[in-house]
């Protein structure tokens, strides 16, 4: 009987010590976090950082902080598929954030389709943040490329000069990302409102044009003057990055409308002209 004691007091022992073990809640850790920074969108005036951290049980957590927010307002938040300047469909979608605070968190370790992400998948992904205006406005109101798509401090500034209309002139101004393509941002003043003006690289320098197209860029809203486009390619398929544009022999061209390409707006000589 003594030995059956023993046993049941041992069976006991071990039995609560298992029970103590499965109760004990994981502790995760922060082990890295690398911070973007998400810029304002059209004069917006909201701002702010995200942080990206990897646990220890290798899921990740974004903690988004913003100023400009309007109290009791939520501003739904994604990462999406592509550049910013691209867009795309929503990758993951985050934590609404609080206009009252202007903060959201959000942990996952997975994609919206449910394909497994990783830390060091988000600080390598095509990919940007769009911060929107309300759960009934979708219009972005914040952005940020991140992962390889995340801006450097390489950036290369082009003037582009009034041509066949009076007061139009402006900027191209070429910003490197991390993965070596580049941003590109055309800024007018003086376009029509309403417009749409394609512009274009072309070979060649200004003197010695017309000269065939290589690049089309997104085409200019008159209203703002303004025109984003990602460069990694040019229009046959050739890969084309931030130190090809600093070597090429070209120019840009804006065209009053798609059916009036004769009739020029503004235009510069970029790269080695």
């Amino acid at each position: 009987m003594k030995s059956l004691k023993y046993l049941l007091i041992i069976f006991s022992i071990t039995l609560f010590t298992n029970c103590s073990d499965d109760d004990t809640p994981e502790v995760i850790t922060q082990i890295d976090s690398k911070s973007f920074s998400i810029e304002r969108f059209n004069n917006s005036g909201i701002y702010g950082t995200a942080n990206f951290i990897k646990n220890s049980n290798n899921s990740v957590t974004i903690a988004i902080n913003l100023v400009g927010t309007t109290a009791e307002e939520l501003y739904p938040a994604h990462i999406h598929f592509n550049t910013a300047a691209e867009t795309g469909a929503i990758a993951v979608s985050l934590v609404s954030v609080n206009g009252t605070t202007g903060y959201s968190e959000t942990t996952f370790s997975t994609l919206a389709d449910g394909s497994a992400i990783s830390y060091e998948n988000l600080l390598d992904y095509d990919g940007y943040f769009a911060i929107h205006r309300s759960e009934t406005d979708n219009a972005i109101v914040a952005e940020s490329d991140i992962g390889q798509n995340e801006l450097t401090t390489n950036t290369v500034s082009y003037p582009l000069n009034e041509v066949d209309l009076d007061g139009v002139m402006g900027t191209i101004v070429f910003t490197e990302r991390v993965n070596g393509e580049a941003l590109a941002v055309i800024a007018l003043t003086g376009t029509p409102n309403g417009g749409v003006h394609p512009a274009h690289i072309h070979s060649g320098a200004i003197a010695t044009a017309p000269g065939a197209v290589l690049f089309s860029f997104a085409t200019i809203n008159g209203t703002t003057g303004i025109s984003r486009s990602n460069i990694d390619m040019l229009d046959d398929g050739t890969p084309f990055g931030y130190n090809d544009v600093l070597a090429v022999d070209g120019y840009v061209n804006v065209h009053l409308s798609p059916s009036n390409l004769e009739y020029l707006i503004a235009q510069g000589n970029i790269g080695v002209n």
